[in-house]
């Protein structure tokens, strides 16, 4: 059962503490679906599912394909026809974010440019250079216990991005990149090339400018 989990593993838990963003699709699906099947939990079920539906076959079957899934009855079919719908209709016409240059980033990041604290940011990319999301992954004066390659990459691997590009703004207004910011760009870019998810550039922003270090060979 779920409950026999501990809290941390739980996916409403996991949802509420990290946001939707840190759940894998399983978990996700786990969420949906609220129970299980005979002899499995909320979890394992939502891990047929996808198993049998290649995951991003799900969002495009049929009632009748649902059905087909042992485990899955008319009530658990619908919520996830309509859950996959509804997610359809909000996002129809929406333009992804395309970052082809530095100051594509610096024009996307008006709302922390002038900020007194340090966010450091990262945009998940697929193939094509096109967001797929945008996370804050830290608040405050920046060092590489703050920074840590798991919150970096993890969002990454579950939203199959391609690339990431990370930037930061520099309250004090100066570009520049401090000791610590190379340090933590040196860990990330390594990271990266291990998990095969390239680090496209890194970007500090203030409110008048930018740097980027992909332009000063940084990366």
């Amino acid at each position: 059962m779920i409950r026999d989990l501990a809290r941390v593993e739980r996916p409403r838990e996991k949802l509420i503490k990290y946001g939707p963003a840190r759940l894998s699709n399983r978990e996700l699906l786990a969420i949906i679906l609220r129970t299980g099947g005979k002899n499995e939990n909320a979890l394992d079920l939502a891990g047929r599912v996808l198993r049998n539906c290649k995951s991003e076959g799900l969002s495009f079957a049929s009632y009748a394909e649902i059905r087909k899934i042992s485990g899955i009855g008319p009530a658990k079919a619908c919520e996830i026809l309509a859950c996959f719908e509804l997610g359809r209709r909000f996002l129809k016409g929406k333009i992804s974010s395309l970052f082809l240059k530095p100051e594509d980033v610096w024009k996307e990041l008006k709302d922390i440019r002038g900020l007194k604290k340090e966010h450091f940011v990262i945009f998940y990319l697929d193939s094509r250079n096109q967001e797929i999301k945008r996370e804050i992954i830290s608040v405050g004066s920046l060092n590489a216990s703050l920074v840590h390659p798991r919150e970096v990459f993890e969002p990454a691997v579950s939203s199959h991005a391609a690339q990431v590009i990370m930037a930061h703004n520099h309250p004090s207004g100066n570009p520049e990149p401090s000791r610590d910011d190379l340090e933590i760009n040196r860990r990330l870019v390594e990271a990266g090339k291990i998990l095969g998810i390239e680090v496209i550039d890194h970007i500090i922003v203030t409110a008048t400018g930018y740097l980027s270090f992909k332009e000063k060979a940084l990366i």
